[in-house]
């Protein structure tokens, strides 16, 4: 027979007696890898709802590698029989976590909350395992966005592009203006980021799929992919020679200073821009990438709950899950963080042009089946893919390599994958 423990109380000075749920003493850690300014202001927002309601937050962040980092970091701790409770995790890695019996189901929020009734379909099949909520979402990013500096634009009589070949007529005007026109880091996340936003533009959302979601290698060697990997050979003249290494943020800050004329990067560089003070409009400009306006790369932030033997935890991982989904939330944290709130019911007066497209957008994009999962976030297929192909990649974009080799090795990895 379970005993209730009572609250203890201390008598302070300033407040009387303060008392305490003793089960909510247990920290629940978190591991993540949000490091950026914009990130780590939008992770304080859920720290303090959290702790405000009783609990204990333990943060163990682990930068590098777009969570690539924190992913083999993950796999030593539960190997070890150590894991944390929340975990930042993509839905394509839920699988191989549940098959191991390591997954936390979450049902008792997602009941409370009733998330089938807010949550898009696409949505709801990417936070279950076996039927069960084990994962839960804090918003909504689009990766096929190309973000501008506005004066830059203006100085060179650019036009904002909206066919592939208008990129390069843009990012001409900038080269001849002395202006870097491309701003790009060389860390293979960020090639393969730029990969799939190239693969969707110039391919479309049938060979975006054949490639990064059925792993079909006979598409690989098609004409058309050999042409995605010639536009993005062009794209390497426009960038910076010693980008290899260079964080995104730090890409990001380039144009935001008036220092690179555009950047390929998801709707987190949004943040950046609106944490130094810019306005969409105003400042700089969010155009959906040229050739996919009618298409959307989506890939959700969400956390993963992972099994522990404490009650105490478990009602933490309850509680932290039914914060995320919180309409007040919800508007708080995707502000900040440059994305959209993952609820349908959400009013999004308060949110800026960008967002109110990028919602437009992803609801037409559901009817009209161009919605595509991430394949360098982690949507679309498990990392070890996922990893595969983004070195091929960024081997393509950081070396002399040809765009048909590129297609023949690309089919090669992804037969091995079939």
């Amino acid at each position: 027979m379970n005993r209730l423990i009572p609250s203890l109380c201390l008598l302070t000075v300033l407040h009387g007696f303060i008392c305490f749920d003793p089960l909510y003493a247990e920290e629940l850690e978190v591991l993540h890898w949000w490091s950026s300014g914009s990130e780590a202001e939008s992770l304080n927002t859920l720290k303090k709802t959290f702790k405000s309601s009783g609990f204990t937050w333990k943060d163990s962040k682990i930068i590098g590698g777009g969570g690539a980092n924190a992913e083999k970091a993950l796999k030593q701790r539960v190997s070890s029989g150590d894991a944390p409770g929340v975990v930042q995790l993509k839905s394509a890695a839920l699988p191989q976590w549940g098959a191991l019996g390591a997954l936390q189901t979450i049902d008792e929020a997602a009941k409370q909350q009733d998330w089938k009734a807010i949550l898009p379909n696409e949505v709801l099949k990417s936070l279950k395992y076996n039927g069960s909520f084990v994962s839960a979402p804090l918003n909504v990013h689009r990766i096929n966005w190309l973000w501008i500096n506005k004066s830059l634009l203006k100085k060179v009589g650019g036009t904002i592009p909206t066919k592939i070949e208008d990129i390069f007529h843009t990012l001409e005007k900038f080269k001849k203006a002395n202006i870097l026109p491309l701003a790009h880091g060389g860390q293979p996340w960020q090639d393969a980021t730029l990969f799939e936003t190239i693969l969707l533009s110039a391919g479309g959302t049938e060979l975006y799929r054949k490639i990064l979601v059925d792993l079909d290698s006979s598409s690989s060697r098609s004409a058309k992919m050999i042409e995605v990997f010639q536009i993005l050979r062009r794209l390497t003249s426009y960038m910076s020679d010693d980008r290899r290494g260079l964080d995104w943020d730090k890409a990001t800050k380039l144009v935001i200073d008036g220092k690179a004329g555009m950047q390929f990067m998801g709707d987190w560089a949004k943040g950046e821009f609106l944490k130094a003070s810019k306005e969409p409009g105003r400042d700089f400009i969010c155009a959906v990438s040229p050739g996919s306006q009618n298409a959307f790369i989506y890939t959700i932030d969400s956390f993963a709950f992972f099994k522990t033997k404490s009650k105490s935890l478990v009602k933490a991982q309850n509680k932290l899950a039914s914060i995320v989904m919180d309409k007040a939330f919800q508007i708080n944290f995707n502000l900040k963080k440059g994305s959209i709130p993952v609820r349908t019911d959400i009013n999004l007066d308060s949110f800026d042009l960008c967002a109110k497209r990028s919602a437009k957008d992803f609801a037409e994009a559901d009817k009209n089946s161009s919605l595509v999962p991430s394949f360098a976030h982690g949507n679309a297929r498990p990392s070890d893919i996922q990893e595969a192909v983004s070195e091929l990649a960024s081997l393509f974009l950081n070396s002399e390599m040809s765009p048909k080799e590129a297609s023949v090795r690309l089919s090669a990895v992804l037969k091995e994958f079939e």
